[in-house]
């Protein structure tokens, strides 16, 4: 990960490969914002804008040479779109725009951020885009191509650009306790959504249940996290019939991965439970094969919740986070899970298979049974659970749903961190259609409001444990353009919401 550092110095000196300033939208056309430029530069740059094509609008980025005034050797317009009505820019704001601007510059090795960054909030947003925006997966990639290259020669595979290797983030208030932990903060977030995003990117070849526990183990390492692997023959004994059940038909068996944060006298005690299907073939009920290459990502719910517990250890919260990572391969085999077979939950509830394409919820009710047994005082859930959320709320956009009171808090935490999430409701009726001839309850009900009734499904796992679902199904990994700080491929999404949550809690 990138070298973040705070600075206070002017930033037309600064010696870097690229300096990072805004542009905002104004009623009269282009305005910079962000740092003290000479104004020859700033003149140009307001006069030829339009010819430049630089609007100022939100995700636009334009590099232009310094020239002889600045020290920097380009000079890199990050779009703002319009203030604030009290004029400032809202942290979301800020934080898009950063991250848009370092990303662009992968390759480049220095970078000045010169944003607006007067106060605590906007210094904070700036540093954590930065970083979100300067992230690479090249784990799978060869060497540097040479000119002209063929394919099959030693130089044909195209490599990732390094992003910067080191970013300052010019503010006023740069030697402030406050800046500091700012600074501190953000770069244990970056690394907890990296490390997520990391994990999402894997081949689901190398990252199979036993290799996600072991990667667990890693990312706790010096942490004081505690990591517990149950495996296939404890499951079965344990009565984890979801896990087992949709592990068996695959020859990398199915975990389940609790991981334990637990400082002294704690303000209050939550668990987590990560959907980590590590590949989702439908299993007998299988996929189509169009996209089905993305259904690697089906464990995104896993990794954000080791890497939010991770996170939380680092930060030092004065709160209890336990993470749950269910983790099976769902695969079609001869061995596999049929529809109609009947499967028990732990906790003694049965379930009748009707689609074995419905297996999220499956291993997610074993890891809800096993939260709620040490009695916490709040348990979320995040997976990617339904193509219904996508249909529902598009590709940006999570939804929430569960209890009011842990619902909004959610929703709060997502509005502090700057991710997305919905409320959405769950409303009783559903539940007549997850009706079973033969089992407690099936894991399919009728195709309307496939979202919900997922939600009413889990509902049935929680008793009375304050609790909310997190659906990031769209939003878990994007398969379109890269946008703002969200690269292509895994996006981290949740790590910010659930840390913030855990972090609210920390000051009830």
């Amino acid at each position: 990960m990138a070298d973040l550092t705070l600075t206070s110095k002017n930033p037309t000196t600064l010696g870097v490969d690229a300096l990072v300033v805004g542009t905002h939208t104004t009623s009269d056309g282009v305005a910079l914002v962000g740092a003290d430029l000479p104004a020859p530069v700033v003149d140009q740059i307001e006069t030829l804008a339009e010819l430049l094509g630089v609007t100022g609008a939100a995700d636009e980025v334009h590099k232009l040479p310094a020239g002889d005034d600045l020290a920097a050797g380009v000079l890199v317009l990050t779009g703002l779109g319009t203030r604030a009505e009290d004029g400032t820019f809202e942290p979301e704001t800020l934080r898009r725009a950063a991250g848009a601007a370092v990303r662009a510059l992968a390759g480049t090795s220095s970078v000045a951020v010169a944003l607006p960054a007067d106060d605590e909030a906007s210094v904070a947003a700036v540093a954590e885009g930065a970083l979100l925006g300067a992230y690479a997966y090249a784990r799978y990639r060869g060497s540097a191509p040479k000119d002209g290259a063929k394919d099959g020669s030693k130089d044909a595979k195209a490599p990732v650009p390094a992003p910067p290797a080191t970013i300052e983030v010019v503010t006023p208030i740069s030697r402030t306790a406050k800046a500091k932990a700012a600074l501190h903060r953000a770069t244990v977030l970056a690394a907890a959504v990296h490390g997520t995003r990391d994990l999402v990117n894997a081949a689901p070849n190398d990252l199979y249940p036993a290799a996600f526990a072991d990667a667990a183990k890693a990312a706790a390492k010096g942490t004081g996290v505690k990591v517990t692997v149950l495996d296939e023959k404890q499951l079965a004994a344990g009565g984890y019939g979801g896990l087992v059940g949709v592990g068996q038909g695959s020859v990398r068996g199915p975990r389940l991965v609790k991981v334990s944060y637990s400082p002294s006298k704690p303000a209050s005690k939550v668990a987590l439970v990560g959907k980590g299907i590590t590949f989702d073939s439908g299993g007998i009920s299988i996929k189509p094969a169009a996209g089905m290459d993305a259904m690697k990502s089906d464990m995104s719910g896993a990794a954000a919740v080791l890497h939010t517990v991770v996170a939380a250890a680092r930060l030092g919260l004065p709160v209890a986070v336990t993470g749950w990572l269910c983790l099976a391969e769902n695969m079609p085999s001869g061995s596999a899970q049929r529809p109609s077979d009947v499967v028990t939950i732990r906790g003694g509830k049965t379930v009748e298979v009707l689609n074995t394409d419905a297996e999220g919820r499956l291993v997610m009710a074993d890891g809800l049974v096993a939260a709620t047994e040490e009695k916490p005082d709040v348990v979320l859930d995040i997976a990617t659970l339904t193509g219904a959320q996508m249909v529902a709320l598009g590709n940006r956009v999570s939804a929430v749903m569960g209890d009011d009171a842990v619902r909004d808090e959610v929703v709060a935490a997502a509005a502090a961190t700057g991710e997305q999430f919905w409320p959405m409701p769950l409303p009783g009726e559903l539940r007549a259609t997850l009706a079973s001839k033969v089992a407690d309850l099936a894991n399919i009900g009728e195709r309307w409001g496939g979202m919900l009734i997922a939600g009413v499904f889990l509902r049935e796992f929680v008793g009375s444990t304050p609790w909310a679902h997190l659906d990031i199904a769209g939003p878990a990994f994007n398969e379109k353009a890269a946008h703002g700080y969200t690269p292509v491929g895994g996006t981290g999404v949740g790590v910010r919401t659930l840390l913030g949550l855990v972090e609210a809690r920390a000051t009830r």
